[in-house]
């Protein structure tokens, strides 16, 4: 069984514990509510009723994810798991709201509820197995990389919290005979509402494309600098085509004596250790030539290495090279995101090196490190 079949399993599985799981909660939930007269406790069944459509969303989507790479989408169909994600934000939200206009109504005309022993013990019980099923789906969901069951987790746990407070206004009612049920049910509305527009943001976030994890892309960087004839790696690009599926690029620094079979060599073994080690398919790898037999380049490159990191927001030189022949310097910096105008930064560094190096022409590339750790 390969990682992709026993990760879709596991979320099969624990979408198929949270979908029974609600729908017995929310049947209990509804019948206390209409009997007590309760708009909060009907309200959380109706939630309930939500959670379990997340659950179902979490499956088809887990499915259609898991499907094969093919003609028209040859990266396959991972992306698939974040527009389930969106769709469940976008059920969570439609709650929320429905729940609001609900509490906003019994507010203009309340309703007098009528708990009993029995209805209050259901309630309390469901406040503990919703506790229970929220950290369990939003663990799995956090272990197998799943935004679905990290979502669906997420307010698993809001209920929880949801429910307790329904317990709370049947204690202020049942001691003082004051109905807080209206009232309470436009709380717990907007505390969903929100839920469901950060669930929304961060989806969304995933789609438009976010800076690769760092501790992954130190980790693939580290795989790559074993090799003896690397001597840096830089410009890693990684593009993400579902929850642990990543194509990327990098370059690498390896010394001008290397011959084209060997390096050809050298650039296989790479991809394969990569993809072992990493999980990560390596679609490119350019090359960086590193001056190695000349005295006068080497010396050089100290000299601009110096230059550059005086100037302020400049992370890293690499891929420097010296052309006596051509009379060229050419190298790539990387600018931080954190400047104000990187362009600028850009221009002092050409400035800099032009005037150590007048007879030379430059050719300086302005790169942009996607996994910057900020």
């Amino acid at each position: 069984m390969n990682e992709r079949t026993d990760r879709d399993r596991i979320i099969i599985r624990t979408s198929i514990i949270g979908i029974i799981a609600n729908v017995l909660l929310a049947a209990f939930k509804a019948v206390i509510g209409l009997t007590a007269s309760s708009i909060a406790i009907v309200m959380d069944a109706v939630n309930n009723i939500s959670d379990a459509a997340s659950s179902v969303i979490t499956i088809i989507g887990t499915k259609l994810a898991g499907r094969e790479a093919d003609k028209k989408h040859p990266f396959g169909y991972g992306r698939i798991e974040y527009l389930s994600a969106m769709i469940i934000s976008l059920i969570v939200l439609y709650a929320g709201i429905t729940a609001l206009i609900e509490s906003v109504k019994k507010i203009i005309q309340p309703d007098t509820p009528d708990y009993s022993t029995v209805s209050l013990i259901i309630v309390g019980v469901a406040v503990l197995v919703k506790i229970i099923l929220g950290r369990y789906v939003k663990g799995v969901g956090k272990k197998v990389n799943s935004d679905s069951l990290v979502n669906s987790g997420s307010d698993a746990v809001l209920d929880s919290v949801i429910s307790a407070s329904t317990l709370a206004a049947a204690a202020v009612y049942l001691i003082f005979h004051i109905s807080l049920e209206a009232w309470l049910g436009s709380i717990i509305a907007v505390v969903i509402i929100k839920a469901g527009f950060d669930m929304i943001k961060d989806t969304i976030s995933k789609i438009l494309g976010e800076r690769v994890d760092a501790e992954l892309a130190r980790d693939i960087k580290n795989t790559v600098l074993g090799f003896d004839e690397v001597n840096g790696v830089y410009d890693l690009v990684m593009h993400n085509y579902g929850p642990d599926a990543y194509n990327g690029s990098l370059h690498i620094e390896v010394p001008d004596t290397l011959s084209a079979d060997e390096l050809d060599k050298l650039l296989r073994k790479i991809q394969i250790k990569v993809y072992q080690e990493n999980h990560v398919l390596l679609t490119a790898i350019g090359v960086y030539s590193l001056n190695t037999r000349d005295p006068e380049a080497v010396d050089a490159r100290e000299k601009v290495s110096k230059l550059v990191a005086e100037v302020p927001h400049v992370l890293q030189m690499h891929g420097f090279n010296l052309d006596k022949a051509e009379k060229t310097v050419r190298f790539d910096i990387v600018v931080s995101f954190d400047a104000k105008d990187r362009k600028e930064v850009y221009r002092e560094v050409c400035e800099r090196v032009q005037k150590e190096f007048p007879d030379h022409t430059l050719q300086i590339a302005m790169d942009t490190d996607f996994s910057e750790d900020v």
